[in-house]
C-alpha cells in the first residue's frame, strides 16, 4: 500500500500511480489493469474510490472497459491535461 497524503483525494493518488505505472510501461498499450476489486486490495481503498479511480482514466483515454472482460491499457497514450499532472 502507498502512504496516501492528506490534502488530496486518493482516487487522485492511486490514479497517479497507474498513470505512472502505464507510462513506464509496467502495463503496456493493450493489457488489461487490475479491476477495482484488485485496486481496493492492494491500495486499501473502498469500491467507489477505485471506481473513480477507473472512471478518471477511462474519460482521459488511457484505459478503455470491454465489458465482460475487465479494463485495458489504450493502445495511444492521450495528453494528461495540466491540471491532473500537476497534482491538482
Amino acid at each position: 500500500m502507498i502512504e496516501f497524503a492528506p490534502d488530496r483525494p486518493r482516487w487522485r493518488q492511486v490514479a497517479d500511480v497507474m498513470r505512472e505505472r502505464i507510462a513506464d510501461g509496467t502495463y503496456p498499450p493493450g493489457t488489461r489493469i487490475p479491476s477495482v476489486l484488485q485496486l481496493q486490495s492492494e491500495f486499501g481503498i473502498a469500491g467507489a474510490t477505485g471506481q473513480k479511480v477507473h472512471r478518471a482514466l477511462r474519460e482521459e483515454g488511457s484505459i478503455y472497459t470491454e465489458p465482460g472482460l475487465g479494463s485495458f491499457v489504450s493502445k495511444k497514450r492521450p495528453e494528461v491535461p495540466a491540471e491532473e499532472s500537476e497534482g491538482a
